[in-house]
């Protein structure tokens, strides 16, 4: 039986206003990259640019294609959209600032027991991890023996990492995935194993507050 080798690279997307503001931007449309997210874009794509990827895939919304179109560039790749790793659905919490949605009864359960909430009108978490799995699982059947890059969003990238941790979803809040950090799932024949997690092309500055 022929032996594979395939790595998913997991890439969350840079920065934009809406994490300084601290709002929930969920799938809201024209939501960019903002100063600081369009460095970390062109760090990334440094970073990357001499490994050997073959592949590009993203989410389709705009501040995850900005993120991924400088390492598709360097590389003379298209990004090639992937629905199924667009950013979860928070439904009518969208948009919403993340004080006041804190203080909402609900948000116990999003931060303790995610397995058992829906967000209301949109998706849960167990839904969220289904489908990008899915679509994980789809890259690296379609990819074997090659390197891809796949650009997607904080909490479907925590998600993600759960299940391949082996970890309970309840559990998932305990992964850090950081704006323009890197993820590397290797798949040795159907065997994942993490290499590294929430990696970074800068250290990012360590508050105590």
């Amino acid at each position: 039986m022929t032996k594979t080798t395939t790595y998913a690279l997991l890439i969350r997307h840079g920065e934009n206003d809406w994490v300084d503001e601290k709002r929930l931007a969920g799938r809201t449309p024209g939501v960019h990259l903002n100063e600081v997210g369009r460095r970390q874009a062109a760090e990334l794509a440094a970073m990357l640019a001499d490994q050997p990827i073959t592949a590009v895939y993203s989410s389709p919304l705009e501040r995850c294609m900005e993120t991924a179109r400088p390492l598709a560039e360097a590389l003379d790749l298209a990004v090639q959209p992937e629905a199924d790793v667009i950013e979860v659905d928070y439904g009518a919490w969208q948009g919403g600032e993340l004080r006041a949605l804190a203080r909402r009864p609900e948000w116990q359960a999003v931060q303790h027991y995610p397995s058992q909430f829906r967000f209301p009108g949109g998706e849960t978490l167990r839904e969220v991890q289904f489908r990008a799995v899915g679509a994980i699982e789809a890259v690296r059947t379609r990819h074997p023996n090659q390197v891809v890059a796949v650009f997607s969003h904080g909490d479907v990238i925590r998600t993600t990492m759960a299940h391949y941790l082996g970890v309970p979803i309840d559990l998932f809040q305990r992964v850090a995935i950081s704006t323009a950090s890197l993820s590397v799932i290797a798949f040795f024949d159907h065997r994942p194993m993490i290499l590294t997690m929430n990696y970074l092309a800068a250290l990012p500055p360590l508050r105590i507050e």
